[in-house]
């Protein structure tokens, strides 16, 4: 009865494509897709820009000047027109603007605070690939399980038909039977739609809609986290988290913004420098006589000094600035506290789940041993008459149920894992090097379980 019940099973798990897109892969058709990871990039680029805008105006700032006038003079007294050419270069360099100063220490701390951003970015994304892989995975294996309870449930059906025919059992049987199929119709139907989404999801990332994946690997190993230590997890993550750098950077970026606004009622204090010529044409000049005269001639002008502003009174607006940016200081200070309190509670809940994911498993793998062996028992009392047809079908449907969760706590596993490393901030590409390693186009999937023939031994004998 065993082997009439997998051989179904065997031909409709023989028919998945042989080849499929790996995991590595699908990161590297997503880092050059991803329209995310490429605004962060752009984001950071952007800022460091900013930082250079900023310390410009700490730099010396040099430039050339040329006037060419004509004068026509018309007066009691004087008549006279000429030209007057000039040009030279000029020297601005600021000695004390703390606020240029300020400024520029903030542009530098955004910027560090967008290189986190920037470097967070690209752990969600590792994240967010190896998710939606393992959830096509996921939705695949969720559709082969009902798939095949539905083929096993038609079967039943069918039977159930034959004996109500030649009178062995009720119609309320067949009634049954029937309910049974229907329902496992509409769940198959149901995983279809979620696998094709599941799909539609990877290529928002990768940009191409993978039919096929490869699978993960069998003797693919649960492994416990190391170090079995949550408080090492959370020390770890207080440090390396990129959410709680990005926050940090951020708090500090706005309390160089507040020295700022404060050193808008600071002197300022500037060196000045220029030299330049200045040349006259057909200039009329009175002499001791009284007599006037026509003069040409180029002057050659330099000059140095320095500049002193002070600050007396600006309508208000540098008090008003520096009350909006404490008020930002205490905004980012609140931010950076919640930032760790989450990313502690989320680091010790997350090394928690790994480890129930890897239970949840192991009991889910012996479930499946136990569904199976009640299964072959049911059907075995179904056939002397012991047993009737709801038990035959209950037994089929927590069959594939066992079967596919145990396959969603291969892929919990996995994913809570790499969300793990990314809450220690330990995630990088070589996470997925690794996990590609146990994919394989030939490994197959929920239907290496199915078509086990293990079961529990028979008290009774």
């Amino acid at each position: 009865m065993k082997k009439q019940l997998l051989c179904g099973l065997i031909g409709l798990f023989s028919a998945q494509a042989a080849l499929g897109m790996d995991l590595v892969e699908s990161y590297e058709k997503a880092l050059s897709y991803d329209s995310g990871i490429a605004a962060a990039r752009a984001s950071l680029d952007a800022q460091e820009a900013g930082a250079d805008v900023t310390r410009s105006a700490l730099l010396p700032q040099v430039g050339a000047y040329g006037n060419a006038n004509h004068y026509d003079i018309d007066g009691p007294n004087q008549d006279n027109s000429y030209k007057s050419f000039s040009y030279g270069v000029q020297l601005t360099q600021p000695l004390f603007q703390a606020d240029a100063w300020f400024a520029y220490d903030a542009a530098q701390l955004q910027t560090e605070a967008a290189r986190a951003e920037y470097n967070l970015a690209q752990q969600q994304l590792i994240l967010d690939v190896a998710e939606a892989y393992f959830n096509v995975l996921r939705a695949a294996d969720t559709l082969t399980a009902t798939e095949a309870a539905e083929n096993a449930i038609q079967r039943q059906y069918e039977q159930a038909q034959e004996r109500f025919d030649v009178g062995l059992i009720a119609i309320t049987d067949v009634y049954e039977s029937r309910a049974s199929y229907d329902d496992a119709t509409s769940r198959r139907i149901a995983a279809e739609n979620d696998l094709d989404i599941a799909r539609e999801r990877l290529s928002r990332l990768t940009g191409e809609y993978a039919e096929d994946l490869e699978n993960l690997e069998q003797d693919f190993p649960l492994m416990r986290p190391d170090p079995m230590d949550p408080q090492v997890w959370e020390t770890t993550a207080l440090e390396q988290n990129w959410q709680i750098e990005t926050a940090i950077r951020e708090l500090q970026a706005s309390k160089a913004n507040l020295k700022e606004a404060k050193a808008g009622h600071y002197p300022t204090v500037e060196l000045n420098a220029s030299l330049g010529r200045q040349r006259l044409d057909n200039v009329e000049v009175s002499t001791p006589t009284g007599l006037g005269g026509q003069q040409d001639g180029t002057t050659t002008e330099g000059v140095i000094g320095l500049s002193v502003n002070v600050p007396l009174y600006a309508g208000g607006g540098i008090s008003a600035g520096v009350r909006q940016q404490r008020s930002t200081v205490e905004v980012r200070d609140n931010n950076l506290a919640t930032t760790r309190r989450d990313v502690r509670v989320n680091t010790r809940s997350l090394f928690r789940t790994v480890n129930t994911n890897i239970e949840t498993a192991s009991a889910l793998d012996q479930t499946i041993v136990s569904r199976r062996s009640a299964l072959d028992a049911t059907l075995a009392g179904y056939e002397v008459g012991t047993r009737n047809i709801v038990e035959v079908l209950d037994a089929e449907r927590a069959y594939y149920v066992a079967l596919r969760d145990y396959a969603n706590a291969r892929y919990d596993y996995v994913v809570n894992s790499l969300r793990l490393k990314q809450a220690a901030g330990t995630l990088s590409p070589q996470d997925i090097l690794e996990l590609n390693k146990w994919l394989s186009a030939t490994a197959p999937g929920i239907e290496a379980l199915a078509n086990e023939e293990t079961t529990l031994d028979d008290p009774t004998e």
